[in-house]
């Protein structure tokens, strides 16, 4: 099989979406190859389920939170910002709240009605949706011009664009594809990691509590030789069978790169009270318990997977009668409590991660437009490119302002 068109684009996700129908829509031909018998496959599971689109919030602050190159979007959020994808939306029939973090869902909690509108606008801009698995580019003399399947079928068009994703969640069919491609145009690819991923814990009693969820504590991470931390922050996360997960960990990890043995991480139990209103509180709670074994004297305080870590972290032996704990052994508790101590030891692999950290070499692409400095007619957009940020919405914001930026300097042939 073969056909030609203005435009063809590899992967069908939120970047390759939006970039296909926004190029038909301004009357170029389009080919959306997706190698999945579904598309949007990665979108159905972001935010739980939920798909968390966009965060509400201005340029600055967006740029803010991306991890690697924010300079290089500059164009990108504001030809297609925050506000532009939450108006896009709506206007498919997809109506949108914003929750804790300025995050932006849809009304329904469901992200198969995001996958659904985008599909459909797709399909009503006229774009061609078939299920292929690319091989490789057709390059020539320094311009694409189309397309390879493993099948052998081929395809032709003068522009193409790269929309195939990173390496996590490979089940959904990102499996670093793309890489491969821009290879083949003789791009570099900066090393790529995990990023927004969990963390494999060196202690056992992180598994002792798996499954226990703490909301509204601050997780600290410090790196050796540094007085400031690198993440501090306030929110939810979890223990598991190998270590620590959720929304704070997945946050700091994107903090943390090289060797994981120049870290060090620590859980203030009770951010809401200082070191003194926190022993106000133990003595006020023992007061009413004094004869009580020390290790049965904390369920008012603690979670119950929680106690016997802290009690076991405070050295106080469990059957210490309440009355009898000294002063230093309460400050030991304390100090348990402000700042629970986990060693990394690894990030789980990036099959888990969130999104990927490296990619394509965003200096060599044009940051106006996605293209290749190299290939003419060759595009890059969403995870592909070197391009990460923070949990909470902005890396699928850089899917859709790549992909649109990519879909606005489409030409029709």
């Amino acid at each position: 099989m073969a056909g030609s068109y203005d435009v063809l684009v590899i992967g069908a996700g939120a970047a390759g979406m939006l970039c296909a129908g926004t190029a038909a829509a301004a009357g170029c031909s389009v080919l959306l190859l997706e190698k999945n018998s579904r598309v949007g496959r990665k979108l159905l599971i972001t935010g739980k389920g939920r798909c968390n689109v966009t965060n509400n919030c201005d340029e600055d602050t967006f740029l803010q939170a991306v991890r690697h190159n924010p300079r290089f979007l500059y164009s990108a959020i504001n030809a297609f910002g925050t506000a532009d994808t939450i108006r896009f939306f709506e206007g498919l029939g997809v109506p949108l709240k914003t929750e804790r973090g300025n995050r932006v869902f849809p009304e329904s909690d469901r992200a198969a009605d995001v996958v659904d509108a985008l599909l459909c606008y797709v399909k009503k801009a006229g774009v061609k949706v078939q299920t292929a698995d690319v091989e490789g580019l057709l390059l020539d003399d320094g311009q694409v011009k189309g397309v390879v399947c493993r099948d052998g079928s081929l395809f032709y068009a003068r522009q193409v664009v790269v929309a195939t994703g990173g390496l996590s969640y490979p089940r959904t069919g990102s499996t670093g594809d793309g890489y491969h491609f821009a290879r083949q145009a003789g791009h570099t690819i900066v090393p790529t990691q995990p990023s927004l991923v969990p963390i494999v814990a060196q202690e056992s009693y992180c598994q002792e509590m798996m499954g226990l969820s703490l909301k509204n504590v601050t997780l600290t991470v410090k790196k050796r030789g540094r007085k400031k931390p690198v993440f501090q922050e306030l929110g939810e996360m979890l223990f598991t069978h190998f270590g620590i997960s959720g929304p704070l960990v997945l946050s700091a990890s994107s903090h943390m790169t090289g060797d994981l043995k120049e870290y060090s991480l620590s859980v203030d139990l009770k951010p809401g009270l200082t070191i003194q209103q926190l022993n106000a509180r133990l003595l006020r709670d023992f007061g009413g318990q004094l004869n009580r074994d020390f290790g049965n004297a904390l369920d008012a305080l603690l979670p119950r997977k929680l106690i016997p870590v802290a009690v076991r972290l405070s050295q106080i032996p469990p059957d210490t009668k309440v009355n009898q704990i000294t002063r230093e052994q309460r400050e030991r508790l304390i100090e348990v409590i402000k700042a629970l101590p986990i060693t990394p030891k690894e990030f789980r692999p990036v099959e888990e991660a969130i999104v990927t950290s490296g990619g394509v070499k965003v200096s060599e692409i044009d940051p106006k437009t996605m293209a290749s400095k190299l290939v003419q007619g060759l595009y890059f957009v969403g995870e592909v490119l070197d391009l990460d940020a923070y949990t909470g919405g902005f890396n699928l914001q850089i899917a859709f302002s790549t992909g649109y930026l990519a879909a606005k300097a489409m030409k029709k042939e």
